[in-house]
């Protein structure tokens, strides 16, 4: 059951503002805010990101939180780092990560900002001590892109509230309309109105831009799970050796030009 409505309405009263005002403050109706706290609608999630941020929330705390004057927000970068903060937490207090496989990444691009969709999710717990308090979900990648890691693998992330904190080089879980849910590494800083370049590690795919507008969910990628275990690396072959000289006669030659 989504607390969307319970909260905006405690959120407002507490912020002293009136329906009307808020309404201002979003630059929606004032209808719409009365359907949403009477759970007669809920906002899209362009609307839903813009409240959770006027109230200093992440979107999960926003909806999945039941956010009054005993409430409080729970630490998102100190404290023990033996502990994962996640999303959900079951009767007996075992805090999960929700995973998305394959099969439910097309669902996902519909579903992300539905409580009851994530509520569904499979859940499982995972206290890896280097992850430290934040929000975190699996997602199953599939395809061979950013080989070594291979299809079937699962990548678990942190999610970003601050996409200004994407970095150059880092990978990380994209979530966009056009592209689905992808694994890639970023190819420039995040910069609103801008393009996002997204780089595969398997370079026999060409980078691509999405545009800012585009995309709905950043995960930063922290860690990652897989049944395939690394191969022994092969003793230098006389063909490889002669790849890599030709590789390196072929840069200096470059460089000569330069």
């Amino acid at each position: 059951m989504s607390n969307i409505s319970s909260n905006l309405k405690y959120l407002r009263k507490k912020k002293g503002h009136t329906q009307q005002q808020f309404a201002d403050a979003m630059q929606i109706k004032r209808s719409l805010i009365g359907a949403y706290e009477e759970d007669r609608a809920e906002p899209k999630y362009d609307l839903l990101k813009k409240i959770a941020e006027y109230f200093d929330l992440t979107i999960d705390e926003f909806i999945n939180e039941n956010i009054n004057d005993d409430w409080k927000p729970k630490p998102k970068s100190q404290g023990s780092n033996l502990r994962i903060l996640s999303i959900s937490v079951d009767k007996d207090d075992n805090e999960n990560i929700e995973m998305v496989p394959v099969k439910a990444s097309a669902g996902y691009l519909n579903g992300f900002a539905d409580p009851q969709y994530i509520k569904e999710l499979p859940r499982f717990q995972l206290p890896l001590p280097f992850l430290k308090h934040g929000t975190f979900r699996a997602f199953e990648i599939v395809g061979d892109s950013m080989l070594p890691i291979q299809p079937g693998s699962v990548i678990v992330a942190e999610y970003m509230d601050n996409w200004n904190d994407v970095k150059t080089g880092e990978t990380y879980i994209i979530v966009s309309r056009t592209e689905g849910v992808v694994y890639k590494r970023a190819g420039n800083r995040f910069k609103e109105n801008k393009e996002l370049k997204l780089i595969s590690d398997n370079k026999i795919y060409d980078p691509y831009t999405v545009a800012a507008d585009d995309i709905m969910e950043i995960w930063k990628a922290k860690a990652y799970i897989s049944t395939s275990l690394p191969e022994p690396t092969p003793e230098p072959t006389i063909e490889t050796l002669s790849a890599m000289m030709a590789q390196m006669q072929k840069s200096i030659s470059q460089l000569n030009k330069n």
